[in-house]
């Protein structure tokens, strides 16, 4: 923090302290005079609070006088700067949000054919990142303050609402914005969207994610221009390095297979090798039946044979061997080889058993 934002608490210390001083003073005071610790407190209290019950004790001699005089002028003193300094800081605080919020409002209000960001995740950094990057104009709309905030800090412009909220999307300028991009981690927000932003902006180029293959087809028949499958990117991309070893290598330390790398990890993706067991949920199965056994999670990318032949890419009707390793590529290494090798009899995807 700067100096200019700790100035305030520094105040506020300074302040509090001033208090506590006076009050530890008054009291002891109080008790150099006879009184007992409970009433000399509870003396200075009233005081200082300016309540204005009857005194515990006469303050009838000059020395009380001079105490209770001092404990008056310093004690009250001390309060009203911590009040006026809480009021202060409060007010502030409300003009603050509400001039903040009147000046996105405005900024919003000035932009024609941006980019709208439904979902500041993972994803959503990354695309706003590279809009950012880009030189975009683009608003990021999400209900996650601390998702929000962190967006305010790298200076983007944001709005806090539902975008599967109509009036979100319109407060975002909908009617005005050239693409939409929604990329949260549910598809089925995913798909509202969609239906809510063509039904404002017909005219709307709308981007939209998916996790499971099969939303692909209801994103496009709500609306959808384009629909982007983060597994499937991450498959092809991890693919290029199991498949082209040799280039891989040699390619390690360019910028591009950085960004690669960092790209896989961004969306969560693992890849595993399972080997295939006699007896076990995968021995005889085609690529196609395991595939479809784990709803989306995984992909296999390549077959390695107990004879040694390797097969790249293998087709959807090709079945898998005892003893054969698979590479596959889903979000959890763990699960994908605990469905691959479950017994025949019971796998488990998800919440679906088989």
């Amino acid at each position: 923090m700067n100096g200019d934002a700790d100035l305030p608490l520094r105040r506020l210390i300074a302040i509090i302290a001033f208090m506590v001083v006076v009050v530890v003073l008054a009291t002891g005071a109080y008790m150099l005079a006879g009184w007992s610790f409970g009433d000399a407190i509870y003396m200075v209290l009233l005081t200082i609070y300016t309540v204005g019950y009857h005194e515990v004790r006469a303050v009838n001699t000059p020395y009380l006088h001079g105490v209770t005089i001092a404990t008056i002028v310093l004690g009250c003193t001390g309060m009203i700067l911590v009040t006026g300094f809480l009021v202060q800081v409060l007010t502030f605080s409300q003009v603050q949000r509400l001039l903040g919020g009147n000046r996105v409002k405005s900024d919003i209000g000035k932009l024609k054919d941006h980019v709208i960001v439904c979902g500041f995740g993972r994803i959503g950094l990354m695309l706003s990142r590279d809009l950012s990057a880009g030189g975009a104009d683009f608003v990021v709309l999400d209900l996650d303050e601390a998702r929000l905030a962190e967006a305010r800090s790298l200076g983007y412009l944001c709005w806090s609402g539902d975008a599967t909220d109509e009036d979100a999307l319109r407060a975002v300028g909908v009617e005005r914005a050239r693409v939409l991009a929604t990329v949260l981690p549910s598809d089925a927000a995913n798909v509202f969207i969609t239906l809510s932003a063509r039904s404002l902006n017909p005219h709307l180029q709308i981007i939209a994610r998916g996790e499971a293959p099969s939303t692909e087809t209801k994103l496009l028949q709500a609306g959808a221009n384009q629909v982007v499958l983060p597994a499937h990117i991450g498959a092809e991309r991890i693919a290029e390095m199991v498949l082209f070893p040799e280039t891989t290598r040699f390619i390690r330390g360019s910028a591009r297979m950085k960004e690669m790398e960092s790209t896989l990890r961004d969306l969560g993706l693992d890849v595993d090798v399972a080997s295939v067991v006699e007896g076990g949920a995968s021995s005889g199965r085609t690529i196609e039946e395991l595939e479809a056994r784990g709803q989306g999670a995984f992909f296999i990318i390549q077959i390695n044979r107990q004879n040694g032949d390797v097969v790249t890419r293998p087709p959807g009707n090709l079945p898998v061997e005892p003893g054969d390793s698979l590479v596959v590529v889903g979000r959890n290494g763990g699960t994908i080889s605990a469905i691959l090798n479950a017994p025949a009899e019971r796998a488990r995807a998800g919440r679906t058993t088989f």
